[in-house]
């Protein structure tokens, strides 16, 4: 289904009770920062280090991959740059290109930048920046995929057939040359208007095979528009609402492929690290389809619950509220690293295959690892005494840099809807209720502007359908937003058996 892409600004008041908007929000994300510990700088002994590697050569013999015309694409102002693409005919099928920034060429195992990257694990990001999970003279510069720059790759070359199935995959160290760093915005003009290249056209030819691959593995992907939170030149907040385009799927289908790969040659060469998704409880798949039901949305027999998610329509307030629901299927996922025996459960069920993080070494710190052991063992080499040292306790560092970032995430969008509302204490506004408490006397309602998402309280709350809601509580230091029905509600309305708060748009894979 077609996606639409969804912005909306709120401009807040200059004022809030006597303290501006900025200064709210940055004294919070300050606040939040202090509570979660998240560090302001990096160690002097970090930072020399770095310097000196950026300064030096990167470490290993590569194959030059410059004359390969590869692109990253990724959101508008990225520095940090850990993949780059290049799509062409292979026969009757296609061989895709993904070069994978090779943090390990810079960073010294065992060294400061080691030690500190296993402390923050992953990099956050926040309305005024973000806490990167390596020096920027790294991750914004020589390790960074960057156009017109020469820069040491994991060079993954994997052949698809005419469906989109993988065949041969290799994975090598290499030298690269992005030719161009495209948006997202960009390049789905260019492929709207007919002047993308060869390359960005066979891209969507794949992500499309690809995506109907997962549906025919029964996949699931939400189709839920992300919060945004912007500054703009004025110093103006904004929140808003932003849907993805149909090119960032097809170059997440490349990731995820990428991935795919990653956990099968793990898994045979039984060594590495996986990301594992238990199967959905048959419980919550009932419940979902009884709220389906409820809702109004179809749900065709023998239809898997990925069939049905991935034709909501976020802005549609009934398939919001599903959505909303539906993130119950999606909860468990943990890393699981082995050495010698496979792990007895390797699927990740929202894949519905195995699957590794390997493709984001720049921003997420396993994925460093398990793209030495696949390098490893496509060369047929002894898999680094390093990498199966640390192997023992990266589901630990991963499980609780993960949990960080969730509440980093959740924290600074709490924080900025509780700004942006400062003062509007009384004021009306329109929303949809996306999910309700078993009783019914609580939930969450979704506003249509600002793309607000709070906690509502009322009688028998109408889920998934449009409402007029009073704010009546805006707290920055509570990070907190609570509204009621503005109007009484005449009916009864289907219900959700959680307890619900709000939660990130973003679903961890």
């Amino acid at each position: 289904m077609p996606r639409r892409h969804v912005q909306l600004h709120a401009r807040p008041p200059q004022e809030a009770q006597g303290e501006s908007v900025d200064a709210l929000v940055r004294r919070g994300l300050d606040d939040l920062r202090h509570e979660l510990d998240v560090p302001a700088d990096f160690p002097p002994d970090v930072l020399a280090e770095a310097t000196a590697a950026a300064a030096g050569e990167p470490t290993g013999e590569r194959l030059d991959a410059t004359d390969v015309a590869f692109v990253t694409i990724d959101p508008e102002g990225s520095r940090d740059l850990d993949q780059a693409v290049h799509v062409e005919r292979l026969g009757d099928g296609f061989r895709v290109r993904y070069a994978i920034a090779d943090v390990a060429a810079w960073v010294r195992p065992g060294g400061a930048i080691d030690r500190e990257a296993r402390g923050r694990v992953e990099t956050l990001y926040a309305p005024d920046g973000r806490t990167p999970l390596h020096p920027p003279v790294l991750s914004e510069g020589v390790a960074s995929l960057l156009p017109d720059q020469v820069t040491p790759a994991l060079l993954w070359t994997i052949d698809l057939d005419a469906t989109g199935e993988p065949g041969e995959v290799t994975v090598r160290r290499a030298a690269v040359r992005s030719r161009a760093q495209l948006t997202y915005v960009g390049a789905q003009a260019a492929l709207d208007d007919g002047t993308a290249d060869e390359s960005l056209q066979l891209l969507r030819e794949v992500g499309l095979l690809r995506e109907a691959a997962e549906r025919a593995r029964g996949g699931i992907t939400l189709p839920t528009p992300e919060q945004v939170v912007e500054q703009g030149p004025d110093g103006v907040w904004t929140l808003g609402s932003r849907a993805t385009l149909p090119v960032e799927e097809w170059n997440a289908q490349i990731s995820l492929l990428t991935g795919m790969c990653a956990a099968r040659l793990m898994l045979d060469g039984r060594i590495g690290v996986i990301r594992t998704l238990p199967d959905a409880d048959p419980r919550d798949v009932e419940r979902l389809r009884l709220s389906a039901s409820a809702l109004g949305v179809p749900w065709p027999t023998g239809t898997t619950p990925g069939d049905v998610i991935r034709d909501l329509d976020a802005a549609d307030p009934a398939h919001a509220a599903l959505l909303t629901d539906a993130t119950t299927l999606l909860r468990g996922a943990a890393y699981v690293a082995f050495d010698g025996d496979r792990p007895a459960a390797v699927m990740h069920a929202a894949i519905a295959a195995p699957y590794a993080h390997t493709t984001a070494p720049l921003r997420r710190l396993v994925d460093r690892f398990v793209g030495e052991t696949c390098v490893a063992l496509c060369a047929g080499e002894p898999v680094p005494a390093w990498v199966r040292d640390a192997l023992p306790e990266l589901p630990g560092l991963m499980a609780s840099g993960d949990k960080r970032a969730a509440e980093f995430e959740r924290g600074c969008l709490d924080l900025v809807e509780a700004a942006l509302l400062t003062g509007r204490v009384g004021e009306v506004f329109e929303g949809a209720v996306v999910d309700v408490r078993a009783d019914r006397d609580a939930g969450v309602v979704q506003l249509r502007d600002p793309a607000v998402r709070g906690r509502i309280e009322g009688v028998q709350l109408p889920l998934g359908e449009h409402v007029r809601v009073r704010l009546t509580h805006a707290s920055v230091p509570d990070r907190q937003v609570r509204f009621e029905l503005a109007e009484p509600q005449a009916d009864a309305a289907p219900t959700s058996a959680g307890d619900p708060e709000p939660t990130p748009n973003r679903v961890r894979r």
